[in-house]
């Protein structure tokens, strides 16, 4: 399973849609739609709506996170915006500010 690593110094300014693991070292802005996992790695900046299987947020994201499987925010993680995950981890020195729902359809 190949990995796309949008690098630090690239801003994308629309949607990403696809099935292979996605790490946002840079910036994107629009929505993330993917079938497999999505990393805000640190310094990475997320303002989008994301739905994915698994997300971790080590840098920051501003918007929702629905995820089909797992969210797990860091503690250097940084997320302003709605969760709604089965399972969502959030580390001791993490920061969120939004609300949490963990209802399984």
């Amino acid at each position: 399973m190949a990995e796309t690593v949008i690098s630090n110094g690239i801003t994308i300014d629309g949607e990403i849609s696809g099935n292979e693991p996605v790490t946002v070292e840079g910036v994107v802005k629009g929505k993330i739609s993917l079938e497999s996992s999505l990393h805000v790695a640190n310094g990475g900046v997320v303002e989008a709506d994301v739905v994915s299987q698994n997300i971790e947020v080590s840098g920051q994201v501003t918007g929702n996170l629905t995820a089909s499987e797992r969210v797990h925010i860091a503690s250097e993680g940084r997320m302003v915006g709605d969760v709604k995950s089965p399972r969502i981890l959030i580390a001791d020195g993490a920061a969120f500010k939004g609300h949490i729902d963990m209802d399984v359809d």
